[in-house]
């Protein structure tokens, strides 16, 4: 074989390592976890995510969490209706979304974390009260 030859080998070979890649890349287009599927709105929206941030320290109204061995307590400062979100960074599958209205006179939020992953998850808590909402994001260790 003399030099053109493998000359030629090799740019066939990196082409089709290149044309490897790409397919690749293309298959797995949809499975980013990390990439938000309503990014344009989300961003249209940040003032109004922004004000809610912006309620939460103004008023005080950082929310309390607590860990038992099965369950995840979160104590609100008044009544409220929430959306609650745990999202698991390392698999989207596993997040959790839960919403409805603050349980009994401590204004409790109550999750089950018995069935939960272990380690890492973000916390996001979005909330209505006294006419006003309010946003809080933490990241957690269950």
């Amino acid at each position: 074989m003399n030099w053109g030859t493998k000359l030629v080998l090799g740019m066939a070979l990196f082409m089709s390592f290149i044309i490897g890649m790409v397919v690749y890349m293309f298959k797995q287009h949809g499975n980013d976890s990390l990439v938000e599927e309503d990014y344009y709105e989300k961003g249209i929206n940040y003032d109004k995510e922004y004000n809610a941030k912006t309620n939460t320290l103004k008023d005080e109204a950082t929310p309390e969490i607590k860990q038992s061995q099965s369950q995840l307590i979160i104590q609100l400062k008044a009544t409220a209706n929430y959306q609650l979100i745990l999202m698991r960074p390392s698999a989207k599958e596993k997040d959790i979304k839960s919403g409805g209205k603050t349980i009994g006179t401590e204004n409790l939020i109550i999750i089950e974390t018995g069935s939960l992953d272990k380690g890492l998850w973000l916390l996001k808590l979005e909330w209505q009260s006294n006419g006003k909402d309010y946003l809080f994001s933490k990241n957690i260790t269950i």
